[in-house]
């Protein structure tokens, strides 16, 4: 026989939260296409900004031009401004969870994969944030960054505990 507690023992949810367990969110397959609008909106203003241009990039790498510098330095602004709003203010997710930031400890490795990072951006003229934007907008040689992005990736994930610290 049934308590009443364990009769009780569950939670009315919307679609957006529907849970097996508090760990594991559980949506339906539908669910992810306002991520996909989100995405094709950020590549429609990429390619309106001429972020994924790989002149503006080269004119960043050559100091010819302040565009990109621009777009990136309002970038870290807003990023600033938002986490400081976020700690203020102890914002919630849409879920009602705390948001928190961890310190991360610094590492002689973080040099080696942003010079790795920057020099695959200088030759490439494709940093991974637009990527699919220019692939999107027909530039078709970018397959190749992708593959080269995601080979690292995974290259990186399986050699990272022997990577220097």
């Amino acid at each position: 026989m049934k308590t009443k507690q364990e009769e009780t023992d569950f939670e009315v949810r919307s679609l957006d939260t529907m849970c097996v367990n508090e760990s594991e969110l559980v949506h339906p397959w539908w669910y992810n296409f306002k991520y996909a609008a989100v995405g094709v909106i950020f590549g429609i203003v990429f390619i309106k900004a001429e972020i994924i241009s790989w002149f503006r990039i080269q004119e960043m790498f050559k100091l010819q031009s302040f565009h990109m510098y621009g777009v990136i330095g309002t970038a870290v602004v807003v990023g600033a401004i938002s986490v400081f709003l976020i700690k203020k203010l102890k914002i919630k997710t849409v879920h009602g969870e705390e948001i928190t930031f961890t310190n991360k400890k610094f590492n002689k490795g973080q040099i080696y994969g942003g010079l790795i990072f920057g020099l695959g951006w200088a030759i490439t003229g494709a940093c991974p944030g637009p990527l699919f934007a220019q692939l999107g907008s027909g530039s078709l040689a970018v397959i190749v960054v992708i593959a080269s992005a995601m080979s690292g990736t995974w290259i990186y994930g399986k050699f990272r505990e022997q990577l220097p610290h």
